[in-house]
């Protein structure tokens, strides 16, 4: 099955499921309960290949659960970091599931015995609180015990048909297309409640690969804002898993987007001693402090949110913001999130960062931070987006790429939002692969193209205010209609003496007229 085919089919599945479910379950809660169920399948199926090891003399699901010895689970938490027991795997579930009228009930038991399975285990704080979202037992599922066993049951049944062999092997990238096509068709909702927190797949490979761009191996993948994990994840399909030698580490605020980002993980086969996630304030309560420097920063911050700022007197002193000597201001957090990556980023990494348009053209301390930015040669590349290619908002977004080891003091400019950059699909507009490929080349090349790229010196961006908007520096093609004067002239002159042979004929027919009336 191609990777249309798979895509096709899933989009098919998730909307059967949301009829069976229709009017009850609101679409942005229906998100979680189909996430969750995948969830859920993706590590039984991954846990019973693993405790098989190839042998297909042995089904882990058709054991008793009473032949599970205490060293066979120890092991296996040691290794996955979690441990299932035959009768709970999805399938030994669903197989029940429309006769189940404890359904909901056990679902939930399951649940907190795998959370419970890591208590102890380095993995614990990596499992903990994973099925919060998946609440069997919620009101939204229905007023009665039945009606949420029903609709539970449509749920699993309908994610139990998807069929693409295993999920790490399947063509598309299951967990974020279902999420991506969730977000896409209750989108007057996910603006608010969700699409912030979503990069959409062919922006993520862009961030990913300016990020990584050049570097052989990196130490480690961060992302300050991590979302549910897709912007680390495409750094992971860009490198071999042995390139990137730590792992990845994220920090999300939102708690039902961060439980995402760890099922993100598990899902892509990263191992629980493979990433980090933590929950929290990036801004006033950052993680990984003691992990930094990292050779490779993906972001897409939440734009122009309000943070403490300049209210909390400790802030000013933090190292992240103390070389600007600024904060930013507290109706628009964007610039402190700019700082901090840098903070973290290595002396061979680079930072990838979606940004507010406003950003690079804005007085004040967002001017004096992008002084600081520029006369400290942090600066590589501006690029400039089409419009509407994200969930939610129809801004034309920028990246800005950050660097710690510029070779010469000009900034890049890109202007990518031109038509030849993007396509136009259903609600948004999409970038397709080729489109990423054109966009890297130009940065990778660093050469001036009319229209398109142009470097920049510092001295001129000084002179400028330190304005870092593309349309200041890359001029836009004039798409109004060249007109040949001489041409025109031409057909003006043959127009004239036209009208002027007219005008001798009307005024010999008038006077023909006037002389046979006399």
């Amino acid at each position: 099955m191609t990777s249309t085919q798979q895509f096709n089919e899933l989009k098919r599945r998730i909307w059967q499921i949301a009829n069976d479910v229709r009017g009850t379950v609101d679409g942005w809660d229906f998100k979680q309960y189909v996430l969750g169920a995948l969830f859920y399948r993706f590590i039984s199926e991954n846990f019973s290949r693993y405790i098989e090891g190839g042998d297909e003399s042995i089904d882990y699901a058709e054991l008793g659960d009473d032949v599970i010895t205490d060293e066979i689970k120890d092991d296996a938490i040691k290794t996955k970091g979690y441990f299932i027991y035959p009768s709970q795997l999805f399938e030994n579930v669903i197989a029940k599931a429309n006769d189940n009228e404890d359904l909901n009930t056990d679902l939930k038991e399951i649940f907190t015995a795998i959370e419970s399975s890591a208590m102890g285990y380095a993995s614990e704080e990596d499992i903990k609180g994973l099925f919060d979202d998946f609440d069997t037992t919620s009101n939204r599922l229905g007023k009665t015990v039945k009606d949420k066993n029903s609709r539970l049951a449509a749920v699993l049944k309908g994610v139990s048909e998807l069929d693409f062999g295993h999920f790490e092997d399947s063509e598309i990238d299951l967990f974020g297309d279902a999420y991506e096509y969730l977000i896409g068709n209750y989108a007057a909702n996910a603006g608010k409640s969700g699409g912030e927190f979503f990069t959409p797949q062919h922006v993520s490979k862009l961030i990913a690969q300016l990020a990584i761009h050049g570097q052989k191996n990196v130490n480690k993948v961060y992302d300050p804002a991590a979302g549910s994990g897709s912007l680390l994840l495409q750094a992971k399909k860009h490198m071999d898993d042995h390139l990137i030698e730590d792992g990845f580490f994220g920090q999300e605020i939102n708690h039902t987007t961060y439980n995402l980002a760890r099922m993100n993980m598990f899902l892509h086969n990263v191992n629980y001693d493979k990433f980090n996630m933590q929950l929290g304030n990036t801004l006033t309560e950052p993680h990984f402090r003691e992990d930094k420097p990292f050779d490779a920063i993906v972001s897409n911050p939440p734009y122009s949110v309000k943070w403490i700022g300049s209210d909390d007197p400790t802030l000013i002193n933090d190292e992240r913001f103390a070389p600007a000597s600024v904060l930013a201001p507290k109706s628009k957090a964007d610039f402190g999130f700019v700082m901090h990556c840098l903070n973290y980023l290595s002396s061979k990494g680079r930072a990838a960062i979606v940004c507010f348009p406003g950003i690079f053209y804005r007085t004040g301390a967002e001017q004096k931070i992008r002084q600081y930015l520029v006369e400290n040669n942090f600066v590589e590349t501006v690029i400039s987006l089409a419009p509407n290619l994200f969930y939610g908002t129809t801004i034309a977004v920028n990246i800005l790429v950050l660097s710690k080891h510029k070779t010469d003091t000009k900034v890049q400019f890109i202007d990518a939002s031109g038509e030849e950059f993007f396509k136009k699909d259903t609600n948004n507009n999409l970038m397709t692969d080729d489109h990423v490929k054109d966009i890297v080349k130009f940065f990778d090349r660093k050469e001036d193209v009319a229209h398109v790229a142009q470097s920049i010196r510092m001295e001129k961006i000084a002179d400028n205010d330190y304005n870092l908007s593309v349309s200041s520096y890359v001029e836009a093609k004039d798409t109004r209609e060249v007109i040949d004067i001489t041409k025109l002239n031409q057909k003006i002159k043959v127009t004239v003496s036209k009208i002027d042979g007219l005008r001798k004929d009307i005024n010999t027919i008038v006077a023909e007229i006037e002389g046979s009336g006399a």
